[in-house]
């Protein structure tokens, strides 16, 4: 996959290298205790605190923050490195931005871009707090994309997906799921739960929401190849083999020995596979529509 051929999303946000704010406390730097002394003692003689505070600065007193980086609202960073997994993360997403924003420029939903956190070990999120166990994620009540990127290293030797496109077909399922909420299907199904529809199973309304997902970055897959030209002979191949690989039937098999089609929440290995290749070969969304087909 010639991935460096996409344009690089800005919302992409680093939250596994820390907040950057400035640490008080700990060796070799000063509490909040000395900080509050400094002040009194500054003002008992006469002298400017701060004058003197940005003195011991200088000599170490306080431990300056990192240089200055985009901080997100929420405290994150907004990634700004040049390592090659982080870009071509940014390049995935501004492909998904550039074609879910002309597709649905011509409905009556314009397209708002999430933003993508990257985080290592476990995060917070509107949805609550998630670990790397979760694997990646969308969180419909702020919008935002979690993922820690050694899922993708799991993905390789986990479930025997290796491959670029099989971690962008990741990336795109979940921004599947960002489409959904903007156009209303994500309120949809939660209304549906709360009135004690059964949303579990093989033909539950959760499944119809994931393999949707999974057509939905089939549909984007087919832009982008038009637009960019990038896959590769066997790249198509990685994606749907990441599709098969992470099915509930596969899952449940290598877990539990056995296959309880009742608690199925995403499909089986089959439906995951051939709903991505149903929006990969029409480029339609339309097609997409898992809620009203008669065969999932």
């Amino acid at each position: 996959m010639r991935w460096e051929r996409g344009r690089k999303s800005d919302n992409v946000v680093d939250a596994a290298s820390g907040s950057g704010g400035r640490r008080l406390g700990g060796r070799g730097r000063m509490s909040l205790t000395g900080v509050a002394i400094v002040v009194v003692v500054g003002l008992m003689m006469g002298q400017d605190p701060l004058q003197i505070l940005g003195q011991l600065l200088g000599q170490g007193g306080l431990s300056a923050p990192p240089a200055a980086t985009q901080t997100a609202p929420s405290g994150q960073q907004t990634s700004t490195s040049a390592d090659p997994q982080r870009e071509f993360v940014r390049a995935v997403l501004g492909s998904t931005e550039d074609v879910w924003g002309t597709i649905l420029a011509k409905s009556k939903y314009p397209y708002q871009q999430p933003k993508l956190v990257l985080f290592k070990g476990r995060v917070n999120s509107a949805c609550g707090m998630a670990t790397s166990a979760s694997g990646p994620f969308y969180c419909p009540a702020d919008q935002q994309i979690y993922l820690d990127m050694d899922f993708f290293r799991e993905l390789e030797q986990r479930f025997s997906a290796a491959g670029d496109f099989a971690q962008a077909y990741v990336i795109a399922h979940e921004v599947g799921h960002h489409v959904q909420t903007l156009t209303g299907l994500t309120r949809q199904v939660n209304q549906a739960r709360q009135h004690g529809q059964n949303v579990e199973g093989a033909e539950g309304l959760l499944v119809r929401q994931e393999l949707q997902a999974d057509c939905l970055a089939g549909t984007w897959a087919h832009y982008a190849q038009k637009q960019l030209q990038w896959l590769e002979p066997g790249d198509l191949e990685e994606a749907l083999n990441a599709a098969n690989a992470i099915g509930d039937d596969r899952l449940q098999k290598q877990a539990r020995g056995t296959v309880m089609p009742d608690a199925f929440t995403h499909g089986t290995s089959a439906q995951r596979e051939r709903w991505f290749r149903l929006g990969f070969d029409s480029g339609d969304p339309g097609r997409c529509d898992t809620f009203k087909a008669a065969k999932l």
